[in-house]
């Protein structure tokens, strides 16, 4: 498989939403920081709208999602992804990685994975999956497959990529997260599946999103050696939490911004990012801040690596 593309020195970056329910706080931060970072290489800024996990959206949050993100000024340079509509092309790449012996089938529930992690002495800690045992990595053994999943290569060495913020990151994914979902037991296409085929169809270059989805990305990366196209840049923003200390997030009752005051909600979301405060908020458009801020992102982050 490889994927779209973009021309040499290009930038191409993304903001790639899940309309679980309308943007919050949490998620303007992402979506400005990502909006910058584009605008201060002079490249273009696509939306995706994640939606493959149908029983977690809700009918109108996509399409009132673009309505927040252009109220706050930020327009994508083109007609957004659904990701609902891609299904024959996660398929295909489904196809490739069990053609290259990259993925087969599994017939574990996760009650059959925490029984098999108990038998090993690994318990299961508070909000933390367990990793895979592999029990399924040789054959079915007469069970019926419910899910696809990645075969992390036998003997791989730590995962290793530097976040422009973060820094140098590693993670051993094969023991701490074993061979991943690609398709779901109930049929759905898992996330890290997607966002790696989508990313490199639409030639994205840099991604700029939320610290809590910085674990994903070594899963992401070995995807792409598998799939054989490009690894883009990663930058993971600071988180936003809420009263009670935990990310804020629509699971926790962030409220929806306030599409009426579409300045200050942005001015939020730059304070977070540790950008400049506007010297007069109440006089400023929603574009002569995002100006002001597209020059503090330039001198902070020195533009894209």
């Amino acid at each position: 498989m490889t994927g779209g593309g973009a021309p040499a020195g290009a930038y191409i970056g993304r903001f790639a939403p899940s309309p679980t329910g309308p943007l919050h706080a949490g998620s303007l931060v992402a979506a400005l920081a990502s909006w910058l970072d584009a605008r201060a290489a002079g490249g273009r800024w696509l939306v995706r709208i994640e939606d493959v996990d149908t029983p977690r959206c809700i009918p109108g949050a996509g399409e009132f999602i673009l309505q927040q993100l252009a109220a706050c000024g930020l327009v994508p340079d083109a007609q957004p992804l659904w990701q609902s509509a891609r299904g024959p092309t996660y398929q295909q790449a489904l196809d490739h990685l069990v053609a290259e012996g990259a993925a087969y089938p599994c017939a574990c529930s996760r009650k059959d994975i925490e029984k098999a992690q108990l038998a090993l002495g690994h318990a299961r800690e508070r909000h933390a999956a367990l990793p895979y045992p592999g029990t399924c990595r040789h054959g079915l053994n007469g069970r019926a497959g419910r899910s696809w999943r990645f075969r992390v290569p036998a003997g791989l060495p730590p995962t290793e990529w530097t976040d422009r913020r973060l820094g140098a990151q590693q993670q051993d994914v094969a023991t701490d997260i074993g061979d991943f979902v690609l398709r779901r037991a109930d049929g759905l296409w898992a996330y890290q599946l997607a966002v790696v085929v989508d990313d490199a169809a639409q030639g994205i270059t840099h991604i700029v999103r939320g610290e809590d989805l910085a674990d994903n990305t070594p899963r992401q990366i070995l995807l792409q050696r598998a799939l054989g196209v490009a690894t883009p840049q990663y930058l993971h923003t600071p988180l936003v939490c809420g009263d009670n200390g935990e990310k804020l997030s629509k699971q926790n009752g962030a409220q929806a911004l306030d599409l009426g005051q579409p300045v200050r909600a942005l001015e939020q979301a730059a304070r977070a990012l540790g950008l400049p405060a506007l010297a007069h908020p109440h006089n400023t458009c929603s574009g002569d801040a995002l100006a002001q801020w597209v020059r503090a992102w330039s001198r902070n982050y020195n533009g894209p690596s």
